[in-house]
This record gives C-alpha cells, sequence and structure tokens, in this order.
C-alpha cells in the first residue's frame, strides 16, 4: 500500500517538473529544417515558373518558318551560357552525386542552368523543367546541409529533401514528387536512401503550398481526361496489354536518344555548336509539325481536346520522339517526364484510332504510365503522378501497367547512373 503511495507520489512529481513532454522527433530542429528547405524550393520553383511562363508567352508568338532560325538562335545563346558560366551538367550528374559522393550538389553552376534552360524551354524545346528545377532546389539543399556541418546520410537526406520540393512543385504532387526523388535514383531498388523519405514528404508539402500561393495555380487535375468507368476485373488485364503498346513505344524512345547520343559524339565540338545544331533541328521538326513544339504540358490539351486522323497521329508520335531525343543530346536543358507523357497520350490514342470502341482514358493512362516506368525506371511514383495528374484516381489499372512497363524495360536504364556504377566523367 506504502508502496502505490509512492509511486503515485512519483508520478504528480515529474508531471509537474515536466508538464509538457513533446514527441522528441516531430518537434526537433530537423522538422524545421525540412520545412525550410522545402519552403526554399518552392520560392525557388514559384519564381522559376513565372519567369517561364512569361518567357514562353512572348517567345510563342513566333509561328511558322521563323521557328527554324528562332530555335538555332536560342541554342546558340543557352550554348554560350553554359560555355562562359560552366556546364551544370543533366540528371546522369544529379544521380551520380548523390549515389557516389554523399549527396553532395554543387550550386556554383545554378546560374548556368536557370539561364540556359529558360531559353532552351521557353523557346520550344522538348524538355520541361522539371530538371532544371530539381538540380537548382537539390544543390540548394546541400549547401545548407553543408553550411550546418551536415555529414553522410543526414546530408544526403537534405539534398533529396531539396530535390523533392523542386519535384513537387512543378507536378503538384507532394507524395509523387518525394517518392520520385528517391526512385530515379537506382534502376532497381525503389527507395535505396529510406532515410530521406521523412525528410523528402515534409519539404514537398511545404514546397506545394509555397509554390500554389506564388503561382496562384489551381488545386487539381493538370489535364481534363475523359471520365473512367467503374473498373472491371477485365480492366487490369486491359492495362496490361495497352501497356505492352506504350513499352515498345519506350524502348524506341531509348533507342532513339542512344543513337543520337552517338551521331553528336561522332564530331567534337563546343557545346554553343552543338546546342545551336540541336536548335535547328528541333525548330525543323516544329515548323512542320507545330504540336511537337514545347515540353507538352499545354499541347496534352489540345491533343485531349481535338480529333487528329491516325496519320498525323503516328507522324506526331515521330516527330515528337526524334524532337524530345534531339533535345536532351544536343545539350539542350530540361527533362523529359512531361514530353513522355505527352508520347503516351499519342501511343493511347493510335491504339484508340486501331481498335474504337475501347475505353479511352483506361488506354491513354497505361500507355502514359508505361513509358515513363519503362524509361525512367520510377514505377510507384508514376502511379501515383499521373492519378494526380490526370485526376484517374483509379489505381489499381495503373499499377498493373506501370510495373509491366518496369519489368519490361531494357536491362541498361537510359540513365546510366541508375545502374549504380560511378560515371568517370563526373569523378
Amino acid at each position: 500500500m506504502k508502496y502505490k503511495k509512492a509511486k503515485r507520489f512519483i508520478l504528480l512529481r515529474d508531471r509537474l517538473n515536466y508538464p509538457l513532454r513533446f514527441n522528441p522527433f516531430v518537434f526537433s530542429k530537423l522538422f524545421f529544417l525540412w520545412v525550410a528547405v522545402g519552403v526554399i524550393g518552392g520560392v525557388i520553383a514559384g519564381s522559376y515558373w513565372i519567369v517561364l511562363e512569361q518567357l514562353m508567352h512572348f517567345l510563342a508568338q513566333f509561328q511558322g518558318l521563323i521557328v527554324i532560325p528562332l530555335m538555332a538562335t536560342a541554342g546558340l545563346l543557352a550554348g554560350l551560357i553554359i560555355h562562359k558560366l560552366g556546364d551544370p551538367g543533366e540528371m546522369d550528374l544529379i544521380v551520380n552525386n548523390i549515389r557516389f559522393k554523399g549527396g553532395k550538389l554543387e550550386p556554383k553552376n545554378n546560374p548556368a542552368m536557370i539561364l540556359s534552360s529558360l531559353l532552351c524551354i521557353a523557346s520550344g524545346g522538348s524538355a520541361g523543367p522539371e530538371a532544371p528545377l530539381v538540380q537548382v532546389t537539390g544543390s540548394t539543399g546541400s549547401w545548407i546541409a553543408r553550411k550546418l556541418k551536415f555529414k553522410g546520410e543526414d546530408l544526403r537526406s537534405l539534398t533529396i529533401a531539396g530535390m523533392a520540393s523542386g519535384f513537387t512543385a512543378l507536378f503538384g504532387a507532394p507524395l509523387g514528387g518525394s517518392l520520385f526523388s528517391l526512385e530515379i535514383l537506382h534502376h532497381r531498388h525503389v527507395v535505396e536512401y529510406y532515410q530521406a523519405l521523412i525528410p523528402a514528404f515534409v519539404a514537398s508539402c511545404s514546397s506545394f503550398v509555397i509554390f500554389i500561393l506564388i503561382t496562384h495555380i489551381g488545386i487539381g487535375p493538370t489535364w481534363v481526361f475523359p471520365v473512367y468507368t467503374t473498373p472491371q476485373l477485365n480492366d487490369f488485364f486491359y492495362a496490361m496489354l495497352y501497356a505492352l503498346a506504350g513499352t515498345a513505344v519506350g524502348w524506341l524512345f531509348i533507342f532513339t536518344v542512344r543513337q543520337s547520343k552517338y551521331i553528336f559524339s561522332l564530331v567534337r565540338m563546343p557545346v554553343y555548336v552543338r546546342m545551336a545544331i540541336g536548335g535547328l533541328l528541333i525548330g525543323t521538326i516544329a515548323y512542320y509539325m507545330p504540336l511537337s513544339r514545347y515540353f507538352s504540358h499545354d499541347e496534352l490539351t489540345v491533343l485531349l481536346k481535338e480529333s487528329f486522323s491516325l496519320e498525323f497521329l503516328v507522324a506526331l508520335l515521330i516527330a515528337k520522339i526524334f524532337a524530345i531525343s534531339f533535345t536532351v543530346t544536343s545539350g539542350w536543358r530540361g527533362g523529359f517526364i512531361i514530353p513522355l507523357f505527352f508520347v503516351g497520350a499519342i501511343t493511347g490514342l493510335i491504339i484508340n484510332s486501331l481498335f474504337p470502341g475501347q475505353n479511352l482514358p483506361l488506354i491513354l493512362v497505361s500507355c502514359m504510365a508505361a513509358i515513363n516506368a519503362c524509361v525512367t525506371r520510377t514505377p510507384i511514383s508514376t502511379i501515383i503522378l499521373l492519378s494526380t495528374l490526370t485526376g484517374f484516381h483509379q489505381f489499381v489499372p495503373i499499377m498493373f501497367a506501370s510495373l509491366t512497363g518496369f519489368f519490361l524495360a531494357p536491362k541498361t536504364p537510359l540513365i546510366n547512373a541508375q545502374l549504380g556504377v560511378k560515371s568517370s566523367e563526373h569523378e
């Protein structure tokens, strides 16, 4: 009896001495640091997006034959910026540094990345702002970590959190963006750096809010897809069948990119000359096929609203694949995720033209999921990103299609650094 009274007294004393006991993880300094990284990432992404929209609005006025010299000049100017300010690298370099340099991304070349990518994307290159944004926000996270004397996994986690804030701002999907920043780092293991998962989630959420406040972009699907009816059991098998077509196009895209890269490597030339040639090629394609111009954020909406013949869709598919390939291999800055979704949508419309009466939204989303999972090796985040971007909220069919593209992808990924072999050019 005396023991119980003594125990109650001790408990009462402890409560009086420590009236508030917060969870040491949730209310730690690290939590607020992740929030801060996301806020900074949101500010960077929002500012970048506003400038990009203004430039695109101005340069989009130039149509017809003038597009060819315009894009050649844009390539030349972007190349001169890189030549003078330094080469900011590609996604291969980001993945390589995350895996083999402890997550250290150098911010010194961010001015070159920002200026060159704005020119490349706004003038009509077939690459989106996701890669430049990830480079800038990721290197900012890395810089903050080093200023705070972080090392090891803490440094890498803060870098990945910065990357996630960039992905999230563009895609408008905090969960999908944070998972994508982890998946893109390896061709097989989805979350190799699991320690960065919570930091990425927290940074993504704060980045998402700040980006929306700055840009005033609405919350909701980016593209208005046809309404998907109640799913049937057969839909899962159809999703895999449609995904085979998307995966085949993914193989074609990877082959085209590799061949284009080989052709550009045959002759050594200054980066500004190579980018001017790339602009000339992309501009010529855009002149004959205007829908292949730009990174397809708005062009996909046009594709879904209007009706096109089978012949036009096939021509557009070929033109877009070549446009993306010349963009990413000639040195033009930008990412190919949204352009890949556009290619997947074209593939879906071709299937629908060949076999009318099928479930169009299921065809579209299956082809889009398969080609992106095949090329980028990101099957899980692809499901969430597509669901957010299209309003297609039935996860399971997208899952079947995404996994089909992932498991049927070529053995060697397009982003070589995903293999886990250190790239000598970046050592």
